[in-house]
């Protein structure tokens, strides 16, 4: 309902200023049933679309028990997914400020990425769903998981307080929990994660932490590097393609990567600290050890 006044209002502002100040307020009220019908049939449109979707994703590997229901399902890579809103609701009622990304980090991997807030913050879930998953789970502390009408799941980590149960249905902006500190933690802040069939992705490929609560496209799709922390670094944020079609996939997978000629000094660490390269990338990409011999003109693909 809400949604419908705020639609009604600006369309009836828009036809005020179209038109004019000096036209008469009442002949703009004779648009006001077509604006109605159109918003109820594209809400309807929607909601038909979330119920044929729900019969998929709210029964396959639904599991109320384990943490990752996907452990015996392979997935394979570039896979794509659609999203029907194109906004996501904040999950917090502050300003985004992220204490750590997803990547590599002290050693291991970061599977999402953290936003600071206050013990006791409301948390609220990013889009419609429903709650698969509520528990405490090793690392992630108290956790609450909801599976989207796109099956794709938001993981909600290091929180206080539960405010729903499994099986719940929740709309986006709907509180589900507390912030806090529970868990593998070291100060108050909240840990989310995107999932899709248990395999986690860079949330910043999704999401856009920034100045707006968009989703980056209404179809992404994932490529492993979007999906492996070892080719981020949770210090900062990576440079952020958008693949929207297959045939960016294509094009993207072809790009040439940076070629790095070892010079004399030069250390390992110290290419991956200048280059803003994760070390474990470097030697996976190149197929040596961190402990490896670096040779005075060897060529290092970053």
């Amino acid at each position: 309902m809400k949604h419908l006044q705020r639609t009604i209002l600006v369309s009836l502002l828009l036809l005020i200023f179209r038109n004019g100040y000096g036209q008469d307020f009442s002949k703009n009220l004779i648009h006001l049933p077509n604006i109605i019908n159109k918003y109820k049939k594209q809400s309807a449109k929607i909601k038909k679309q979330k119920d044929s979707l729900s019969n998929i994703h709210f029964a396959r590997n639904w599991d109320t028990i384990h943490f990752n229901p996907y452990r015996s399902t392979k997935v394979s890579f570039p896979f794509e997914i659609n999203f029907l809103d194109t906004t996501y609701a904040s999950p917090i009622p502050r300003k985004h400020v992220v204490t750590s990304r997803y990547g590599w980090r002290r050693g291991r991997a970061h599977r999402g990425i953290d936003i600071d807030l206050i013990t006791g913050d409301d948390v609220y879930s990013v889009l419609d769903g429903k709650v698969r998953y509520v528990g405490y789970h090793p690392g992630h502390g108290k956790t609450i998981v909801v599976r989207h009408y796109n099956g794709l799941e938001t993981v909600y980590a290091h929180l206080s307080k539960y405010d729903v149960t499994v099986n719940t249905i929740v709309k986006k902006g709907e509180l589900i929990g507390k912030g806090g500190n529970t868990g593998r933690s070291r100060g108050s802040h909240l840990h989310l994660e995107i999932r899709y069939s248990g395999i986690d992705i860079n949330p910043e490929h999704i999401f856009n932490f920034k100045n707006k609560t968009t989703i980056r496209s209404k179809n992404i799709w994932v490529t492993e590097d979007w999906a492996t922390p070892y080719y981020h670094i949770s210090t900062r944020q990576s440079d952020l393609v958008t693949l929207d079609t297959f045939e960016k996939v294509t094009a993207y997978k072809k790009r040439k990567r940076k070629v790095y000629i070892v010079k004399r000094g030069d250390t390992l660490s110290e290419i991956a600290y200048k280059n803003h390269v994760p070390i474990r990338r470097i030697c996976k990409t190149n197929k040596i050890r961190k402990t490896s011999t670096l040779k005075i003109g060897q060529r290092l693909i970053l």
